[in-house]
């Protein structure tokens, strides 16, 4: 079914958004310095896709899951958009173990 990992995608990324804004943890407390993060670490991880491409290291597999629309050869539209969501997950879970850390130190 085409497009489904994109689908999948998407849905993290709402579930990752609804628990960042029910906590205000990145993009809920901190709005420019959460995507101006998210887009510098996606640009690099898509430059370092983009020299794996190159060195023959990163090659598309065939999946009848994606969309089928590349933004280059073997870089699929999927790509970025799974770094940018890996981008924020860990942006997300940094501060809520930052949030937690601090509870933890707080109460003993």
């Amino acid at each position: 079914m085409p497009g489904l990992y994109l689908l999948a995608l998407l849905v993290s990324i709402a579930g990752v958004a609804a628990l960042d804004a029910r906590f205000r943890l990145a993009l809920w407390a901190h709005p420019r310095r959460t995507a101006t993060a998210v887009a510098i670490g996606t640009a690099f991880f898509v430059v370092w896709d983009a020299v794996g491409i190159a060195t023959g290291v990163f090659v598309k597999g065939g999946s009848p899951l994606l969309v089928g629309f590349d933004l280059a050869p073997h870089l699929p539209l999927e790509e970025p958009v799974f770094l940018a969501f890996l981008c924020y997950l860990a942006l997300v879970v940094h501060a809520a173990s930052l949030r937690v850390t601090r509870r933890r130190r707080d109460t003993a």
